[in-house]
């Protein structure tokens, strides 16, 4: 298995960890912030270590549906964390009735963060 999987499914299980100590605000919030930094940050780790332009243009995968559904659940996890942080900003702040969309919001994190990673592993290709 590559490394970048490993990293991927752990970074999972850490999210489920801060997920669980959500009522630990001193260690969910840090926790959250580390996994969304994260995940921004690692597209950019694979641009920089992948031959992209060979593998996109010279072997056809730019035509790959399950490349442009991976792009795709990409894109709707980053605006998923834009609707969280929004959320959670208002949950810091004493403004309760923004549980209910956090809550809500940290469900559909769940499920697409865990597509994002289950496509990106179909995506994966060892290096010859």
């Amino acid at each position: 298995m590559a490394i970048t999987i490993a990293a991927a499914l752990v970074s999972y299980v850490v999210m489920l960890l801060a997920m669980y100590l959500r009522r630990i605000r001193s260690v969910h919030v840090p926790m959250m912030i580390g996994i969304m930094i994260f995940d921004f940050l690692f597209p950019v780790y694979l641009y920089m270590n992948r031959d992209w332009p060979k593998r996109l243009f010279e072997e056809g995968d730019i035509f790959s549906f399950l490349l442009w559904t991976h792009f795709g659940l990409l894109i709707s996890l980053f605006v998923l964390y834009v609707i969280q942080g929004l959320a959670g900003r208002q949950l810091l702040q004493g403004e309760q009735h923004a549980r209910t969309e956090h809550r809500n919001v940290a469900i559909g994190i769940l499920l697409v963060r865990g597509l994002v990673i289950l496509s990106g592993a179909l995506l994966y290709k060892p290096e010859a």
